[in-house]
């Protein structure tokens, strides 16, 4: 141990700490500045960043032994209050740059270091910056980020007053459609929002700290576990395996269709028989510290009889492959699709035929905050559950068989997030805190570590996609042909959903008559697919958007004209044989025609003998919903100050649930002349707030708006006197007229058949991206230049908050498209060996519009927003690498070696 006096964030401190400890550590437990946040633990997120000596440094990775005596250091809470803003927090949250939050307070302590250092950034020097100090964001896309430090550099140099970037509320008082920030923006930016991980520092004594006993191989018989060494090891308190779970130690994967082969429950909790995949937890070691029970999980033995490894759908689909899970097929869900008449006659006739085979990657979804929770039972004798989970009800039912409670008698709660992206559609970590917190009669709390993020989280799964296409010498689509392979890993929750994507969305924006087709799903020993935005739709999508291509250059046309003629106009239909709800496709491409054909002009000048430029364009549809007569429930009280609170699960995973309650919310009560801040928000907690249903599919602002606005109609027309004046509560109250109601909404719409043919969604979205890139040819290095989108969400409710939506998926299609796998264990198990995009791998230059076609089914007009922009602008930026050199990618992501292979053969 050593003793260093050190001025923390202006006050003198007396420390004695471990020499090895990081920096990060010591600030956060032993002084609770919780503000400094931990991601990956490895120096390559940013999120810890604290300013020591005056140097930006990361705290994870600095060791208190090379921490000086008499240091200062300053961390975001040293840098402003929520009373007193710092400049930098104005701007990010004028500028919407806190979405999930958690990488913020390390982004504003760099952007403050960058100031003191150069007080007039260019756009430029903000962005290498950011890129230096390897500040990582997976949330907003970066440019509000640049704008937002741009901004308080004015500021603090005396050009503009932090006043002019505050939120003005209108003088109509409707803040539907406004910048309004969100609720929690003032404590994302101060660094006080607690995430699971802060909240973890402050349970109560004698909470158990959790480590797991994972497998190293990716399929196995476990032949034995040995706790008997661990058990013996300092602090531990209870080695828990299968044996101690009191329920069926299944987590059940909720079979969507009667022609799945499976029965839905093939995830253990706690693997008993079989090893599935790499990280499977096998033991939870329950112990007083954190250290005390990683070291006593490097004790238990686990006997293992090693099986053949099945990492890919083709290897699980060979002749000579065994069942993963015995008794069920590894190809156990097949979904096919038939519209219209046959295809075989017009493929034959057709003057013009095209067809390619294409394959997108296992995405890891890489938020900065690895999954986190914590578990206790409350004094009503209730498991209560916290953790970052996006489906909280879902879940309970998902995992109370297997852990052995009935549902009333467990209470799920979602802890503020930083970012799931939908991996948080798995309630891994849910249902192992419940066994944990049930085997030992103790709050307990587990955090992965970076490592475990990657190996022990879902992934998007892999799709190998074959598509035709027939086609009139004018351009006209007659039919398509298509053939889909989901690798979905070794469990199968969802997978019959995933692959039914695959007929709803493949030739997805154009009038196709005839369409036929089957998809598969097939269990592998890879990591399990989990929902990641956009849900089949990038993968389902990219096939089609890279033929339509082919089949202009085949056919002599420019590629945004062949779009033009096949997009969905009246009397065109979906997929599904369902009518778009609106038809705004054309509208789309007119706006964006003269932006192509600048672009083009700009490529060709710009071009040189070294680098070539070129422009992609695709078309992007996703429906709003979880198909089918989805439905949603939230509560809505008038309070006794006559302000209304409403009660929902609509889970946040940094898209905006809670500006998107309020803004959804104010704009129903409207009558009442209420200023935002007389709207309380109760969010995720299944004890205090109904089932809303879960964050996914882009279904929150559809169905929960919905929700909402019955449940705000509903207390209106309770409080509506016969003279139209409203009652208070007061009076309420007095005529015995209830103060709670209950909004509910089921969405206008059916199933699809067994031929993928129905109405499964009532709202769409659409989207047009266009690409610009440069391609080095000396080294097939591919770099963004700009991307556009013509974006039609319906509707806006929040403009800050579907801003930042919009730019944030376009950041993960860029990451797609160029850089972002989780295929090799060993090499893609941190951020950076994923691919993670930086600043500099994003462009400066991204310009979303908005066209706002209302929706006759959704809220105020809005449709679903988060999906939209990750449904296939990668497509946009392969297809803008073809244009630049005729190299054309058909395997993501299109790292340089491809590329260069490419040039080669050419």
């Amino acid at each position: 141990m050593i003793k260093l006096n050190l001025t923390v964030n202006g006050v003198p401190r007396t420390l004695v700490v471990d020499p090895e400890e990081s920096l990060a550590d010591v600030l956060r437990k032993q002084l609770l500045l919780t503000g400094v946040k931990v991601g990956c633990g490895q120096g390559q997120c940013g999120a810890c960043s604290v300013i020591l000596d005056g140097k930006l440094v990361r705290s994870c990775v600095t060791k208190m032994k090379r921490v000086a005596d008499g240091a200062g250091v300053t961390t975001v809470e040293g840098i402003g209050t929520p009373d007193n803003l710092h400049p930098i927090q104005e701007a990010w949250m004028a500028h919407g740059g806190a979405q999930c939050g958690f990488c913020t307070p390390g982004f504003i302590v760099s952007a403050k270091a960058l100031l003191d250092e150069n007080s007039r950034p260019s756009r430029e020097d903000v962005r290498d910056w950011f890129q230096k100090h390897r500040n990582a964001c997976r949330c907003t896309g970066y440019k509000q980020l640049t704008d937002a430090v741009m901004d308080a550099a004015k500021i603090l140099r005396g050009e503009m007053r932090a006043a002019d970037v505050r939120y003005k509320l209108p003088a109509d008082g409707r803040v539907w459609g406004t910048n309004l920030p969100r609720p929690s923006a003032v404590a994302k930016v101060t660094g006080t929002w607690d995430f699971g991980a802060d909240l973890g520092l402050k349970m109560p004594e004698g909470t158990l700290h959790l480590a797991l006993v994972q497998a190293t191989v990716s399929h196995a018989n476990i032949k034995g576990i040995d706790t008997s060494e661990a058990e013996k090891m300092p602090g531990v308190y209870k080695v828990v395996t299968h044996k101690n779970v009191k329920g069926k130690n299944r987590i059940t994967g909720l079979i969507t269709f009667p022609t799945n082969k499976g029965d839905g429950w093939d995830r253990p909790i706690l693997c008993d028989e079989k090893v599935f995949q790499y990280g499977d937890a096998i033991a939870i070691v329950c112990a007083e510290t954190e250290k005390q029970a990683k070291a006593a999980a490097e004790k238990v033995k686990v006997d293992l009889e090693q099986l053949p490894e099945y990492m890919s759908a083709p290897a699980a689909m060979a002749e000579d492959a065994i069942e993963i899970h015995p008794g069920t097929p590894n190809v156990y869900y097949i979904q096919k699709i038939a519209k219209g008449p046959e295809t075989k006659p017009l493929f034959d006739k057709a003057p013009v035929v095209v067809e390619g085979d294409f394959y997108t990657s296992r995405q890891p979804h890489l938020p900065i905050e690895p999954d986190v929770g914590c578990a206790y039972m409350n004094e009503q004798g209730q498991l209560v559950i916290h953790s970052k989970s996006i489906g909280l009800h879902l879940h309970l039912y998902m995992i109370a068989p297997g852990i052995g409670l009935e549902a009333d008698k467990i209470v799920m709660v979602q802890n503020p997030t930083g970012g799931t992206f939908g991996y948080k559609f798995s309630p891994t970590m849910e249902a192992l805190l419940g066994v944990a917190a049930m085997a030992t009669g103790r709050p307990v709390y587990l955090n992965y570590t970076y490592h475990q993020q990657q190996t022990y989280t879902g992934k998007r799964s892999p799709q190998f996609t074959t598509v035709r296409f027939a086609a009139e010498k004018d351009g006209k689509l007659l039919a398509m042909e298509t053939d889909w392979t989901v690798d979905h890993g070794p469990y199968s929750e969802f997978g019959d959903l995933l692959t039914l994507r695959g007929a709803q969305f493949i030739g997805a924006g154009y009038d196709i008559p005839s369409i036929r087709g089957e998809g598969r799903t097939v269990c592998t020993n890879h990591a399990w697919g989990a929902a990641f935005r956009g849900y089949g739709g990038p993968e389902s999508e990219f096939g089609s958007e890279l033929l339509m291509d082919e089949l202009a250059e085949k056919l002599g046309m420019d590629p945004l004209e062949l779009r033009y003629k096949n997009v969905y106009r009246k009397g065109s239909t979906t997929p599904t044989g369902q009518d778009p709800e609106v038809y705004s496709l054309p509208e789309m491409i007119d706006i964006l025609r003269p932006k192509y054909q600048e672009a083009l002009k700009r490529a060709k000048a710009n071009s040189t003998a070294e680098v070539k430029r070129g422009v992609g364009v695709c078309v992007g549809v996703y429906g709003a919903g979880l198909d089918g007569p989805d439905s949603s429930e939230v509560f809505v009280e008038l309070n006794e100050d006559n302000g209304v609170t409403v009660y929902s699960c609509w889970e946040d995973h940094g898209q905006g649930a809670d500006a998107g309650s309020l803004g959804t919310a104010h704009e129903a009560l409207r009558p009442l002349g209420l200023s935002p801040d007389k709207i309380r928000l109760v969010m995720n907690d299944t004890s205090k707030a109904p089932n809303s249903g879960p964050a996914g599919g882009s279904r929150s602002q559809v169905m929960t708006g919905n929700a909402i606005k019955a449940g705000c109609e509903l207390l209106l027309a309770s409080m509506r006197k016969a003279d139209k004046s409203y009652r208070t509560h007061a009076e309420m109250v007095a005529e015995k007229i209830p103060t709670k109601i209950s909004g509910k909404w089921t969405a206008p719409a059916t199933n699809c058949d067994e031929n993928g043919q129905g109405k499964p969604f009532c709202c769409y979205m659409y989207g047009l991206f266009m690409s610009e890139v440069a391609v080095e040819l000396a080294t097939g290095k591919t770099t963004m230049e700009k991307i556009t989108m013509v974006a039609d969400i319906g509707k806006v409710n929040n403009r800050l908050v579907v801003d930042g939506q919009m730019y944030g998926g376009l950041a993960q299609g860029i990451g797609l498209a160029l850089t972002e796998d989780y295929e090799d264990i060993k090499k893609h198990s941190t951020l950076a060996g994923a691919g993670f995009p930086y600043i500099k791998q994003i462009p400066d230059n991204m310009e979303v519009i908005y066209v706002e076609s209302e929706r006759p089914d959704g809220p105020f007009g809005a449709s679903g927003a988060g999906e939209i922009p990750l449904t296939c602008p990668h497509a946009s930026v392969i297809n803008a690498i073809y244009n630049a050199c005729g190299v054309r990618i058909t395997k993501l992501p299109a790292l340089p070696e491809k590329v260069l292979a490419g040039l080669k053969t050419k």
